[in-house]
């Protein structure tokens, strides 16, 4: 009787945690971050790509960092916002480019310059607080892949 027990509390158990496993959260990594020079004082755009291996949906919420204001912006048609918030698909990625999906730092406190690398921290909802280091490209800079 109390193998019986026991047997049916670890069956229990494990179908419990059959959800909970690797596939079922999200599961980000970043790649491709770069920051052209900026040609102005005090505004500057920040690109990467944000992969989730994971079977459930993140979103990016905010970002920060120590050289100014930082704001997350869409672009659709052609037309640049402000978004709260970004999608990251389960099993897909967000790529934030040039001419598209991007960071916007404002208010810098400096200029970064090329070969410089300023510190990012990126948040979503789901998987917390990831930092970046996003080097800082010429103003001219195409990235061959990853965008």
């Amino acid at each position: 009787m109390r193998r019986t027990a026991l047997t049916t509390a670890l069956l229990t158990g494990a179908l419990a945690l059959t959800g909970c496993g690797p596939d079922a959260e999200a599961d980000l990594s970043v790649s491709a971050a770069y920051m052209p020079q900026p040609v102005s004082d005090t505004m500057a755009a920040g690109f990467v790509t944000i992969a989730n291996k994971g079977g459930t949906a993140d979103e990016l919420t905010s970002v920060t960092s120590d050289i100014g204001e930082v704001t997350v912006h869409e672009t659709v048609d052609s037309a640049m916002r402000e978004v709260q918030a970004l999608p990251v698909p389960a099993h897909g990625e967000l790529v934030l480019e040039s001419g598209g999906n991007h960071l916007m730092f404002e208010n810098l406190k400096r200029k970064p310059k090329q070969g410089e690398t300023v510190s990012v921290e990126l948040r979503f909802a789901e998987s917390g607080t990831v930092t970046v280091k996003m080097p800082v490209k010429s103003a001219t800079y195409t990235p061959d892949s990853g965008h």
